[in-house]
């Protein structure tokens, strides 16, 4: 019995240590989402590049806490609930991934208008908004994975009706008939205003899987 209660032990801290992981990718897509705006924004190519660049290496963090992931599985046989945390992380981790991946579509439009903006003056305020938004929720879906917080995961809803009220007015902006920019900078503004748009839904699902984690319970949006 002793042995066993030290396996699970073992177990449980290497659970923990997969969420610390989590926590650390989610540090590094704050910073791709707040260098990308910040690229955007002042149209400077250099940091787009650090942006894209730095990519690599969330993909490789996504590697490497599948590896963990899996090598849990295959080392263990995890109780109901444990499972249940494993397959959260790899979901998890997935969805961490692609908010990386949407800043690297934000900094690629910044690095295309270079030397010009891509963000004309007259949506400008939408689209800042939309950025700071989308960082506010990444930073706090960090500290939703570290403490596991409920009640975090739960608030967090209500910015991404905050993103959602910001999309439909980058839309009003498009489609109103004082729009003079052309089409290149419509597509660009719809594309941006999308992908602020996915970063905000993907982290509301991050946060969904955790309440699924803590509670056992599947809130309804957890697979948007």
């Amino acid at each position: 019995m002793p042995r066993v209660c030290a396996m699970r032990e073992a177990f449980h801290e290497q659970l923990d240590g997969i969420f610390h992981d989590l926590a650390a990718i989610c540090g590094n897509v704050e910073i791709a989402v707040r260098l990308a705006t910040e690229a955007l924004l002042t149209g400077d190519a250099e940091i787009a590049e650090k942006v894209i660049s730095a990519d690599v290496e969330i993909d490789r963090s996504r590697e490497r806490v599948e590896d963990s992931a899996f090598l849990l599985l295959s080392l263990q046989q995890p109780v109901a609930s444990d499972l249940r945390t494993v397959v959260a992380a790899l979901r998890m981790v997935s969805e961490l991934e692609r908010m990386g991946d949407l800043s690297v579509h934000v900094a690629k439009i910044a690095r295309l208008r270079v030397p010009n903006l891509a963000v004309p003056a007259a949506v400008r305020p939408i689209i800042e908004r939309m950025a700071l938004v989308a960082e506010d929720m990444v930073t706090r879906v960090s500290t939703i994975i570290t403490e596991r917080n409920v009640e975090d995961a739960l608030a967090l809803v209500s910015a991404d009706e905050e993103m959602d009220q910001l999309r439909r007015a980058s839309f009003a902006e498009l489609l109103s008939t004082d729009w003079s920019h052309g089409v290149e900078a419509a597509v660009d503004v719809a594309l941006l205003g999308r992908y602020y748009e996915r970063i905000a839904d993907h982290a509301v699902s991050v946060a969904n899987r955790v309440i699924f984690v803590v509670t056992g319970e599947n809130p309804s949006s957890v697979d948007a």
